[in-house]
């Protein structure tokens, strides 16, 4: 994945590898992944874990490396500011 940030005093690339995503997912703090359990409707709540999100991505990792070069985010602001995630 490749991640692309251009604004006007920063230029940033950089390249984060995909087998990273569960390792980032479990380095998450508690506290983040119970603010976001609070946004989510009652009925989905039991399901928005982290051992859930974990699976989720090792499970779609299939599919993201089929995908490679796909463009998920692509940003332009009026001032400038330039984002763009690709697998």
């Amino acid at each position: 994945m490749k991640i692309i940030i251009r604004t006007e005093g920063l230029n940033l690339r950089m390249p984060v590898p995909l087998r990273m995503a569960g390792y980032i997912i479990k380095r998450i703090p508690q506290p983040a992944i119970d603010k976001m359990l609070s946004d989510v409707p009652e009925p989905y709540a039991c399901l928005a874990t982290r051992e859930n999100l974990i699976m989720i991505v090792e499970e779609c990792m299939d599919v993201l490396r089929e995908n490679k070069g796909l463009e998920v985010v692509h940003v332009e602001a009026k001032d400038g500011t330039f984002v763009s995630i690709r697998l």
